[in-house]
């Protein structure tokens, strides 16, 4: 029996940036329809991605420092001895441009990235100005790839219903990276939002990590039918989730790309730590809300557009 052609793709990370590829491995799988296709990717990501139909087999490796060479060299035998007709890097960093290095002297596979050398090199002087959605499908290009903007995730179906979510539930996601504060709306605001929506008899479901359970307790003392799930959700619930909830504000962070991804009606805050340009979630309900400085983004005016969009769903089904 002949062994399938063997092909790699690199997505190491982070949150957002790997529901932003969720098109380009969907087109990827689409394109090479009978291949053996290995992801490449860290652990948080191994579990989630491994069930989806997209990849053969999923190699989970932890971030190896620059130094640690023995790291790199085992990787660089394995992706060697797994003979890969051709690497697809959705990556395109330091790091994966480092494995490119690394396979080297010598023949490589072929290579779809950003790196000097590679065999299908997206050049485009406008790359680092375009949203990840048209940089993916730019490079994808150069190799003769069609990218989806509506990949098929009926296959994430975690069972949310340990969560007991009270029906119609808006989710809100208060937090972003610790190091960031800048793109957070005030906590304040999502109280007072919490309140409104509850008074419109939708209630509200926290999502954040076990350090944000603070800013569920805030929200909570606003609207006390408000749901804890601060630190309770892994990966997989996340796009289930979506389908649940009638709308869902948030800042620029991780789980927006995956409820929007989900087909959510999805409103995201952003400041001018970040530009929705570049990096806004897409999905077929996004809407994008914006001031340099958040705390001066008005509750009404939040409340306003996520009513609007709740409803609008309704509407659409």
């Amino acid at each position: 029996m002949t062994r399938p052609t063997a092909i790699l793709v690199i997505k190491l990370g982070a949150l957002g940036d790997v529901a932003q590829a969720f098109g380009a491995f969907a087109a990827i799988r689409a394109h090479h329809a009978g291949c053996h296709i290995v992801l490449l990717t860290t652990p948080p990501f191994a579990g989630a991605l491994g069930a989806s139909p997209w990849f053969d087999e999923v190699w989970s490796e932890a971030r190896a420092p620059v130094w640690h060479f023995g790291a790199w060299l085992a990787l660089r035998r394995r992706i060697r001895a797994a003979g890969f007709a051709r690497v697809y890097d959705l990556q395109t960093s330091t790091r994966s441009d480092r494995i490119f290095r690394v396979l080297g002297p010598g023949a490589r596979p072929e290579w779809v990235g950003r790196v000097a050398g590679a065999s299908h090199r997206h050049a485009d002087p406008r790359r680092d100005v375009m949203h990840t959605h048209e940089r993916l499908a730019g490079q994808l290009a150069v190799a003769g790839v069609a990218t989806t903007d509506s990949p098929d995730l009926s296959w994430m179906r975690a069972d949310i219903s340990r969560f007991g979510l009270p029906h119609p539930v808006a989710l809100l996601v208060p937090g972003a990276s610790p190091h960031r504060p800048e793109k957070r709306w005030p906590v304040a605001h999502f109280a007072a939002l919490a309140a409104k929506l509850a008074a419109r008899g939708i209630a509200s479901a926290v999502l954040g990590a076990g350090a944000d359970a603070p800013l569920a307790a805030d929200i909570r003392a606003a609207a006390p039918r408000t749901a804890d799930l601060c630190g309770r959700t892994a990966l997989e619930d996340l796009v289930p989730l979506g389908r649940a909830c009638v709308v869902a504000i948030g800042n620029d962070t991780g789980p927006m790309h995956w409820i929007a991804a989900a087909g959510a009606p999805v409103l995201t805050l952003f400041s001018a730590a970040s530009d929705p340009s570049l990096c806004a979630p897409r999905g077929p309900r996004v809407r994008v809300l914006r001031r340099a400085d958040l705390s001066v983004l008005g509750v009404d005016e939040v409340a306003a557009a996520a009513f609007d969009l709740a409803a609008g769903a309704a509407r659409t089904g």
